[in-house]
């Protein structure tokens, strides 16, 4: 019996989930800052790190993997150029959430996901 092989389902279909993922990861790469829900947050930082630690090598295979997941070739460009080389001796911790309060509409908790310096 496999356990704990999931996220958080955030209200969404598979689909769904993984096409938000992909659109929320490629608006951080391409701005470097995002603000959504705090668990839309947590998910995208869990995703947003697999890329970059899968776009290290920078070889075709790497190259390959991050097209699989990001369709906009200028953000692609962008995650092997300069993203990937600024993180290089980093082992992890890319990202970080900062909380910003509640939304006034829903009262949802709203974060802040930035790529650290």
């Amino acid at each position: 019996m496999i356990k704990n092989t999931g996220g958080r389902k955030l209200s969404v279909t598979g689909s769904h989930k993984k096409a938000m993922m992909r659109n929320m990861a490629t608006e951080l790469f391409l701005h470097e800052k995002i603000t959504t829900t705090l668990p839309k947050a947590k998910e995208l930082v869990k995703f947003a790190e697999r890329l970059v630690t899968k776009s290290k090598p920078a070889d075709l295979a790497a190259i390959r993997a991050i097209n699989a997941e990001i369709k906009n070739k200028e953000v692609v460009k962008k995650i092997f150029d300069v993203i990937s080389p600024r993180y290089k001796e980093r082992p992890g911790g890319y990202t970080k959430i900062l909380k910003l309060g509640v939304r006034r509409g829903d009262s949802a908790q709203m974060a802040v996901v930035k790529l650290v310096v």
